[in-house]
């Protein structure tokens, strides 16, 4: 992965006398907006960029947006501008599975947009959507009528038209941005971006990192051989993701051992997520409020991410390895096809796998020892989807899917570099390995006479029937 970002694939849009007719203020801002729109960055690679240096305005420390990327701008007169397209766009998944949604600058999510506090910023938004739409900047404090609130704070911004948003970024911290027009329909297509406010200097809240990603989480429903996310959809979606891609498709976080690490999460979804990581300890240093108080913050190996909120998570990366970062809901690690799989766990069925096989050759047994299996199976997919569980590790298949990732932890990486490693080199004696010995009998303490021995053979099996005491459960058993 590059150091910085490339940006060689741009597109021009609405440049001269016909930008300035199109450029519709969605409330009132100064005669310079109206100046010629700034080019829109377009890209629509699905790898991770690297961080964007700034090379105008304040120095900071940027972020790395996982398999995405930030946004460019221009400076005028003092003001940050940057220009977002509203736009169909094919986002790739995973490797072989696209997507047609709904994003901004070629991409879902949207490039992250990078400030620094104090800055005078302004968004031009161009929709080349079917329909209106608008821009709510989520959490941020600005005017009223820059809330993007369409019907409410602005009139939403038709088809073609170009619309001006411009405010101060009064306080540091982690937002993020998405239409509040047709969200129903907007956002289940993959409207939404992340906003980065840095501080402008040494703040008593927020510490100086190392490596510092974000990424937002959102969820789709889309059958297998199919391109269109269901917008109607409210709970039962089959695709859960980092930025738009789904694991194996998702990169790794590439860290240098001893660095402090942030991680800016975002859900856009439906459901809440518990953000879990493995090796190490992280605390919640800020919210989508702003920083958290230093003695509020506690040792934590899981974080939930609730409907509409951001955490950020912090920690030390001082164990050398490749980490586990995932959502700890397990139907949240793991891609379509899978949530409407009956449950044949003990079911011996290989008489009548025989017989189908007779008429369907290809047929296979599905989830009789589990669903681990079909991570390694080769079977027949529909033209458009990835594997339910799949990826593989040094080891042999993961078997995992959806919101799941690694965190590789080098002493080699080199400070600032972002490159992916490969799979990490054990130690002699540091992998758990198959004991070949002999196994001791297990030794069974006197645990009184509430406890009864195993029945003999041939006796029948005792089956325990358990009564919840208490009132009002009519008698029920569980």
């Amino acid at each position: 992965m590059p150091k910085t970002m490339n940006t060689n694939s741009r597109r021009g849009f609405l440049t001269g006398m016909g930008a300035i007719a199109g450029a519709v203020s969605a409330a009132s801002v100064s005669k310079v907006a109206m100046a010629a729109l700034p080019e829109p960055a377009i890209r629509t690679k699905p790898d991770t960029a690297g961080p964007l240096i700034p090379n105008t305005g304040r120095d900071y420390n940027p972020v790395v947006t996982l398999n995405g990327w930030t946004a460019p701008w221009r400076m005028n007169n003092g003001v940050k501008e940057f220009h977002l397209v509203a736009e169909p766009v094919v986002r790739e998944l995973a490797p072989g599975f696209k997507a047609h949604l709904w994003g901004y600058n070629g991409q879902s999510p949207g490039p992250t947009i990078e400030v620094v506090e104090g800055d005078r910023v302004r968004v031009f938004v161009t929709n080349k959507l079917p329909e209106h739409t608008s821009i709510h900047w989520h959490g941020q404090r600005l005017p009223n009528g820059m809330d993007g609130v369409s019907g409410l704070t602005q009139k939403a911004i038709d088809p073609g038209k170009t619309f001006v948003y411009e405010f101060a970024a009064r306080r540091p911290g982690t937002f993020m941005y998405h239409p509040h027009a047709d969200e129903m329909t907007q956002m289940a297509m993959g409207m939404m971006g992340f906003w980065v406010t840095h501080p402008k200097g040494r703040h008593p809240l927020i510490d100086a990192v190392d490596r510092d990603f974000v990424f937002l989480l959102n969820a789709y429903d889309i059958e297998p051989g199919s391109y269109t996310p269901k917008i109607m959809t409210m709970t039962d979606f089959n695709l859960w993701t980092f930025n738009s891609r789904v694991f194996p498709g998702i990169d790794s976080m590439n860290v240098r051992h001893g660095d402090k690490v942030r991680i800016r999460v975002g859900n856009l979804t439906m459901t809440n997520h518990p953000m879990h990581i493995h090796g190490h300890e992280f605390v919640v240093t800020g919210t989508d409020g702003g920083p958290t108080p230093r003695a509020a913050r506690w040792p934590e190996v899981s974080a939930d991410i609730a409907v509409g909120q951001m955490r950020q998570l912090e920690f030390v990366a001082d164990e050398e390895g490749d980490w586990a970062f995932h959502c700890h809901k397990s139907h949240h690690t793991m891609n379509a096809m899978g949530h409407d799989v009956p449950t044949m766990i003990g079911v011996d069925h290989r008489d009548v796998a025989k017989k189908i096989a007779k008429l369907v050759p290809d047929y296979m047994v599905m989830g009789e020892r589990g669903m681990a299996d079909m991570g390694e199976m080769e079977m027949p997919l529909p033209d458009n989807t990835v594997p339910m569980m799949t990826g593989k590790g040094p080891f042999g298949h993961i078997a995992m899917g959806g919101m799941f990732t690694t965190v590789k932890v080098r002493r080699e990486q080199k400070r600032g570099d972002y490159a992916d490693p490969g799979w990490f080199r054990h130690p002699a004696g540091t992998v758990a390995y198959e004991f070949t010995g002999q196994l001791p009998q297990p030794v069974r303490g006197d645990a009184g006479p509430a406890v009864r021995a195993a029945p003999e053979s041939g006796a029948k099996d005792i089956e325990v029937r358990v009564r919840k005491p208490g009132a009002g459960h009519g008698g029920h058993t569980h």
